[in-house]
């Protein structure tokens, strides 16, 4: 592949896009000679086409997305020349612009099927080839590539790479800057392996930028997986890119992955946020294995890589870094997003039938990642951890540069577990839904436990009861009024009813934890006695993870409508300040958040929002000056914030008049602090010019955007809608900060005339845009805020009149249908529920 990339820099084009050129030469070979395929090419144009040294016309062979092959030989050669476009939209050849300095950065992004946006291929996984760079670019740029590059003449040559799919080849062009370090070890059979190490993000973010975390959290992970796997990292040098206006977190394009540029920390953040970039740079690394060295043979199979990173990135974490508590943070955010995606209509089973392209795209959700990784993680507590990681190295082995099903690892876990992995791929990969797992006590005359029971229940429409090896926790306070475990059994439940037998005969419990440690994927329920105990005294409960699991469940709850929304604000504000783990308290601030604007009955959210503001005001304060938990209950303050009184604290805090001790206000704060302001119409547009002149970079851009959006005007609101849904001149960056904006649930009056207008304009905007795109705006515009009946039967003719749409689009309208109505009930219980005490 040949691209010239110096097209790039220069005046902005006219009408069109700005393109480039590409040109291709692909060997292939064809078992039935004389046989008719295709090569896939998305392009403004073709200049010239050959086959086998014979001109084609591309005006005939070329429809804009294929390439017609007619009359094949055994032994093909194609080459193509054409214009390819830069896109705005993060898919393909991605090209930014830094206000700060007007310098122009380049990167691609091809998973599932975007990389022929920017050379021809045949753009399926299991096509693996060799591939060869060479990108002309602008004088006083650096390019990277997989393989290692050498520069003349301004035109950059790269090692051939070992056989990959088309999907994680990777070009990144621009100055960025670029700093080195190495990674050495010493090989099993003696051998000295020597692995190049880089990482480069934008100049503007070169002040900010903790290279040498991000070098050690690296060569912690190239030990931990050079340990377990046994299979040396197979791709020479080892880049890490931090680029603009990225779509996802990470990809993990061998030899150099992409991250989005906001794991560069501009400001001060929590250990959560270190901690997160961790597990990011670990996933992808794993990946290196489940995915790139062995990949699967189609999307339906997507698991076989995104659930095997999720949880080897956590295992690593735990195992090979500082974040050793990366499992609560596990259990308590990476598995609600599991638990969320697998109640709504479109949930799948882990290997899902993946029917088109546009299926493969939304695939990438809860299931594929955070449930996939929670069923392995039970599947290490089913097959045993040494059996597990003796199979992934006989199947690295085994299939090295080749493409796998499921049948193909779960051989040889049966061969190293000695279990019918047949029937635990049947219940935990092959259906869809999540249980329920509730405790059963019954007593005897002595108050000892005559019998414990576990009852196992599953959705009419996911009816699926599987095996579950779960622990089960019995808690109980001490004298100094801790809450704490006195004993413990581990079980497999199977089937609705489980006894319990090790645990007959212990004290009677004040707190019952099935699945204590979290070893299954299930929602946790509780008998009535120990939900009342949780009510009472979560805070006391002195083990982490036990807490992260038993906050986990009362979310649950108040999502099912068994919790009244009221109530589990009550609890937050009554035990979150007693929280230890950062990233628990931060995910307890986002729920109480969601509770009272989704789940809360509309008459008690103005109390409820007065509630929530008075208690992260009392927090911040009586936060320990400069902790985490300072910053966190800052943040949660500025989101919460209402009244005169509030906004004054906020202003203060900007313009420097006030002060909390500790609280170092930055400019990534200034902007947490501006956002309510501008919500609420105290900060104006001339205000949120001069912070821009602060602030004037990329990230200052879309802070920005975002507040002129979230400004209390319906002509704000009327040119946020036009800019995003009847133009596609923002970039997708900018569009993203546009819709975060427009949404704010203070302002639902504002925001009820575009249900009607979302519903007409949907359809049009699927055929419209990019993919990446239209997802963003048929998820982020869905008027979930105008949570009424109306909404829903509006949802409803929507879908009943479009049973032709796409179906990844009637996938995204189900699923926004879906939320709305589990908050309605959620209100419907919540306004049967008595006020909780005012905590003044």
């Amino acid at each position: 592949m040949s691209l010239d990339l110096r097209s790039a820099v220069g005046d902005e084009t006219g009408d069109g896009p700005r393109t480039f050129r590409s040109v291709t030469t692909i060997r292939f070979r064809c078992n039935e000679p004389g046989a008719t395929s295709f090569a896939d090419l998305i392009a403004p144009s073709v200049t010239a086409l050959s086959l086998n040294g014979r001109d084609l016309d591309p005006g005939e062979v070329f429809d804009g997305s294929r390439i017609a092959l007619e009359d094949l030989a055994a032994d093909n050669e194609l080459v193509v020349d054409a214009q390819c476009a830069y896109s705005r939209t993060g898919e393909g050849m991605h090209r930014f612009v830094d206000p700060e300095d007007g310098e122009v950065y380049l990167y691609t992004q091809y998973e599932p099927a975007d990389s022929r946006r920017v050379f021809a291929n045949f753009e399926q996984p299991d096509l693996k080839a060799p591939f060869r760079f060479e990108v002309r670019a602008p004088e006083g740029w650096t390019v990277w590539s997989n393989g290692v590059g050498t520069e003349s003449d301004g035109v950059w040559r790269f090692a051939e790479t070992k056989p990959i799919s088309t999907y994680i080849t990777c070009v990144v062009a621009g100055p960025y800057h670029y700093v080195t370090d190495s990674y050495e070890r010493v090989l099993d059979d003696g051998t000295r392996l020597e692995i190049p190490l880089g990482a480069l993000c934008r100049k503007g973010l070169a002040p900010h930028f903790d290279s040498d975390d991000v070098f050690l959290v690296t060569k912690q992970g190239l030990d931990f997986f050079h340990e377990h796997f046994d299979y040396p990292y197979p791709f020479g040098k080892y880049d890490q890119a931090f680029v603009p206006e990225y779509n996802l977190g990470a990809m993990e394009n061998p030899g150099l992955v992409t991250f989005r540029e906001e794991f560069i920390f501009r400001g001060k953040v929590t250990r959560s946020s270190y901690e997160g970039r961790a597990n990011v740079i670990l996933h992808e690394m794993a990946h290196m294995w489940f995915g790139d060295l062995v990949t699967m043979v189609w999307w339906d199979d997507l698991w076989l890589k995104e659930s095997f990173a999720d949880f080897m990135g956590t295992f690593a974490n735990v195992g090979a870094t500082r974040f050793t508590d990366a499992w609560i943070t596990f259990a308590n955010r990476r598995k609600a997003w599991a638990y969320r995606a697998d109640q709504l209509p479109s949930t799948h089973p882990i290997t899902a039938d993946i029917r088109d392209l546009q299926d493969a795209k939304l695939n990438f959700d809860g299931i594929t990642y955070a449930k996939g990784a929670s069923v392995l993680k039970q599947l290490v507590a089913y097959v045993g951890q040494d059996a597990f990681l003796e199979g992934a190295r006989r199947y690295f082995k085994r299939h090295a540069y080749g493409n796998t099903r499921l049948g193909d690892l779960l051989s040889v876990l049966e061969e190293t577990s000695g279990r019918d992995m047949g029937t635990w791929a049947r219940s935990w990969l092959q259906t869809a839904g999540v249980n329920s797992l509730t405790p059963q006590v019954l007593l005897n005359a002595e108050g000892r436990i005559d019998e414990l029971a576990v009852v196992q229940e599953a959705a009419e429409s996911h009816p699926e009861l599987r095996p579950h090896r779960v622990a089960v926790g019995l808690y109980r306070r001490t004298p100094a009024g801790a809450l704490e475990r006195y004993a413990r059994a581990e079980a497999d439940v199977d089937g609705p009813r489980t006894v319990v037998a090790e645990l007959a005969g212990a004290e009677a419990p004040e707190l019952v934890l099935v699945n204590d440690d979290d070893l299954t994927y299930c929602k946790t329920r509780f008998d009535a006695g120990s939900l009342e105990t949780l009510k009472a005294g979560l805070g006391d409960l002195t083990d982490p993870l036990a807490r992260a699991l038993c906050w986990s469940a009362l979310w649950n709850m108040t999502r099912d409508a068994l919790l009244p929304a009221r109530e589990f604000v009550d609890i937050v504000l009554r035990f979150a300040g007693r929280e230890s783990d950062i990233g628990v308290l931060q995910m307890l601030h986002a729920w109480a958040e969601s509770a009272l604007v989704h789940y809360a009955a509309p008459e008690w959210r103005d109390t409820g929002a007065v509630l929530l503001a008075e208690g992260a005001e009392r927090e911040l304060l009586a936060a320990e000056p400069g902790s985490e938990q300072q910053l966190a209950w800052a943040r949660f303050f500025a989101r919460t914030a209402a009244g005169r009184a509030a906004f004054d604290l906020l202003q203060g805090l900007l313009d420097g008049t006030s002060a909390i001790e500790g609280l170092d206000v930055d400019q990534e704060l200034r902007w947490a602090f501006l956002q309510p302001l501008t919500v609420w119409g105290v900060a104006d547009e001339k205000a949120l010019a001069a912070e821009l002149a602060r602030d004037d970079t990329a990230s200052g851009k879309r802070h920005q955007v975002r507040c002129l959006a979230a400004r209390p005007s319906e002509a704000v609101k009327a040119q946020a809608w036009a800019q995003v849904v009847e133009s596609d001149a923002l970039s997708n960056a900018l569009a993203e900060a546009t819709i975060a904006g427009f949404e704010q649930p203070s302002q639902r009056n504002l925001l009820e005339p575009y249900t009607e207008k979302y519903f007409a304009a949907i359809e049009r905007i699927w055929k419209d845009r990019s993919i990446q795109i239209a997802m963003n705006l048929v998820s982020g515009l869905f008027p979930s805020l105008q949570d009424s009946r109306a909404t829903l039967d509006a949802a409803d003719a929507w879908l009943a009149a479009h049973e032709d749409a796409a179906p990844a689009l009637r996938r995204l309208v189900l699923e926004g249908r879906d939320d709305l109505a589990r908050a309605l009930r959620g209100q419907e219980c919540d306004a049967q529920a008595v006020n909780p005490v005012n905590h003044g």
